[in-house]
Order: C-alpha cells, then sequence, then structure tokens
C-alpha cells in the first residue's frame, strides 16, 4: 500500500549526526563523573525535589529529541525500501521491542535482585545479559542471534528479586532505553498514522501535555505520565525536521528552528508557573525547555555545518553517532566488569578538578574504543 508522507533529502544530514554525536559525548562525560564530589552543582543532576536542571539533566531528553530526528528519515526509508505499511509498523514494534527489553534488564541491575536466590552475583548475570545482547543484535548470523535470544530468555527466569527470593523483575520504570523504546514507538506510530502532517504531529505533543496535566490532577498512573512526557520531547525532534526539511522551506529554515525553540520555551515558562522543572518527575516544563534547547542547537549546528561548511570537527563525535547502542552500553558493561573483579577507580579520580580531567579523558577513550569497534563492524543494529 502506498503510503504519502513528507518529502526529505535523500542523503545523510551531517548536521543530525553531530548533534547526536555531541550528546553520546557529553553523555559519557556526566556519567563518568556521576557520584564525584567538589565539582560545579550543575554538571551532575538535580534532586527530586529542586526545582531546576542541570547539563546531566539535559543528555537523556537531546536523545528523545535526536530519535525523534530520525523518525521521520528512518520510516520514509522503510517505506520506501519494503513497499508497504505492514513490513514498516514490524519492523518498529521490533526496534521498540528490543530497547524496551534491553532497558528491563539493565534497570533490574541496579536494585531489588536477589544474588542468593539467583545462584550468580548480579554482575556476572549482567554480564551474560551484555554478551547475549551482542549475540542478539550484533554482527553475527542467524543462529547467532537465537542462540543471544535464548540466552535473553535463560537469564530472565534465572532472575530473582525480593527478599524472599520471589519476586520477577520490576517495571516501576524501564531504564533510560526502555523509556526510548516506549516513546519511538507511540511517535513513530503517530507519525504513520498522521502521514508525518506537522498539525497532527503538534496536537499529539500537546496531548502528551495534557495527559501529564490531567494525571497530576487526578493522581494517575505516573509511570504512563512519564511516558507522555517522554514522548512529547521525540514529537517535538520529528517536527523539528520537517521545519528544516520537509518541502521548499531552504531559506526559512534557520527562522523556522529559532521559532520552534522560542515557542517550545514560552510554553515551557507557562507550565512552570504549575509544575517544576524536573528529570525525575518527567514535568512538561523539564520536557519543552529541553527541547527548546535541542531546536535552538540543532539550528546552529545546521548554520555551522550545513551553511558555513565547517565539518571537520564533527569527526570527533562521528563514531558515537554511527554506533549508538555499543557507546552506550559499552561503559556500562566496562563499570560492571570491574564490580565482578571488584576494581573501583582511585579516589583522587572521583573528586574536584581531577575527576572533571578523569571524566573527560574517560569521554575520549570510549569514543576512541567505539571507532576501532565500527572497524571491525562490531555494531548494534534494533
Amino acid at each position: 500500500m502506498s503510503v504519502a508522507l513528507p518529502v526529505l533529502p535523500r542523503q545523510r544530514i551531517i548536521a543530525i549526526d553531530a548533534m547526536r554525536g555531541l550528546t553520546f559525548v557529553v553523555m559519557l562525560f556526566v556519567n563518568c563523573l556521576a557520584g564525584a564530589d567538589g565539582v560545579p552543582y550543575g554538571l551532575q543532576h538535580f534532586a527530586a525535589n529542586v526545582d531546576g536542571m542541570s547539563l546531566a539533566d539535559v543528555v537523556f531528553p537531546a536523545f528523545l529529541f535526536v530519535v525523534g530526528m530520525s523518525i521521520p528519515f528512518s520510516l520514509n526509508h522503510r517505506l520506501a525500501v519494503e513497499g508497504g505499511m505492514r513490513q514498516t509498523v514490524w519492523q518498529v514494534l521490533t526496534r521498540a521491542f528490543g530497547l524496551i527489553v534491553i532497558g528491563l534488564f539493565m534497570v533490574n541491575t541496579e536494585e531489588g535482585y536477589n544474588e542468593a536466590a539467583m545462584g550468580m552475583s548480579i554482575s556476572l548475570w549482567a554480564l551474560c545479559f551484555y554478551a547475549a545482547v551482542l549475540m542478539a543484535w550484533g554482527p553475527g548470523g542467524r543462529w547467532l542471534r537465537v542462540a543471544g535470544a535464548l540466552v535473553i530468555v535463560a537469564l530472565a527466569l534465572v532472575y530473582r528479586s525480593g527478599a524472599d527470593g520471589q519476586g520477577w523483575m520490576a517495571t516501576a520504570w524501564w531504564g533510560i532505553l526502555g523509556c526510548i523504546g516506549w516513546a519511538y514507538l507511540v511517535a513513530s506510530l503517530v507519525y504513520l498514522g498522521g502521514r508525518g502532517r506537522l498539525a497532527l504531529l503538534a496536537l499529539a505533543t500537546a496531548a502528551c501535555v495534557a495527559w501529564f496535566m490531567v494525571s497530576a490532577a487526578c493522581g494517575g498512573n505516573g509511570v504512563i505520565a512519564m511516558h507522555a512526557t517522554h514522548t512529547s520531547i521525540v514529537l517535538c525532534g520529528a517536527i523539528c525536521v520537517l521545519l528544516f526539511f520537509d518541502g521548499g522551506r531552504a531559506g526559512r529554515r534557520l527562522p523556522a528552528g529559532l521559532a520552534l525553540a522560542v515557542l517550545l520555551a514560552l510554553a515551557a515558562w507557562l507550565l512552570h508557573r504549575f509544575y517544576p522543572i524536573s528529570k525525575i518527575g518527567a514535568t512538561p516544563p523539564w520536557a519543552l525547555y529541553c527541547a527548546a534547547l535541542c531546536s535552538a542547537l540543532f539550528t546552529l549546528l545546521y548554520w555551522l555545518i550545513e551553511l558555513r561548511g565547517v565539518t571537520r570537527w564533527t569527526a570527533l563525535v562521528q563514531p558515537a553517532a554511527a554506533n549508538p547502542l555499543v557507546t552506550y552500553l559499552l561503559p556500562v558493561a566496562l563499570v560492571t566488569l570491574m564490580h565482578y573483579l571488584h576494581w573501583q577507580w582511585w579516589p583522587v579520580l572521583m573528586h574536584g578538578g581531577a575527576a572533571i580531567a578523569f571524566s573527560l579523558l574517560f569521554a575520549a577513550v570510549m569514543v576512541a574504543l567505539v571507532t576501532v569497534l565500527n572497524q571491525y563492524n562490531i555494531k548494534l543494529k534494533l
């Protein structure tokens, strides 16, 4: 069945890759800095009771925004290649399922587990899971993928939680990747169902905000309200891409990007009268302020890269942009291995300026490792 969607450029947009890569590099930096003391307050996550956000609190919504920016391009391409809506929806479902599964497993390594009932340490269990993820979604053949899936099922059956060891995995929230998976799923279906119309995407964004407001007023399901907020950010990313690239808007791209940033910031300012700015609470002001920042940043990157041709620096972040899942999971697997071996960072690296310098170095080393893995085609494709 032929589906009419917005007409977008077929070539890769370097500015989008640069924004994705920058997001992951900053993620590596702030994640390594987490738990350090004596560093500027604005570099670490704000507590749940603080009305405001830090650099660390902007990274996750930047992930979501970039996911939204990729949706129009990826779904348009899939429809063109596969030739039908059914295959495209199936690919969306399987990709979202993979993200949700990985996020669910990862979040359940953080707390609640019962190692005695499992018969193995949580670190060993997690390392087996990361190996299975590489088997299931890595560069191997069909049988390796089947083996990876079977290992994941076996690890799920082994998992135990609670003091009595009778519980299983908790879904109070789905972890970063799980939340991205849910938001990607909803936003993709909205995009396909609405044929990529800007008005419908904007209406869906408003509906997500309204869902949070109604849920907060009625004391409803906070998890669903959280997912609605995350989905609003993904939708904003899709709207940004369409404003830039759908149709003959070449001369109006920069004003459109800045206008979107201003409108989102204004909406956030109005909602801030009723709700705090909180990443932990997944509040609309936090989401819309972050989306406004992302819109403004992409406008700057587009001007710098696509219009001015300043591209050489993008090679520093391109490896992370080309292999985002490995970039996300590699440092987590490394820290898990350190826990299993009972290793830890030198205490001096977790304080003050030394912590900042070490975190910058750590981010650079992780990107270098991802570069090597890219050369050997070690990637995760959901």
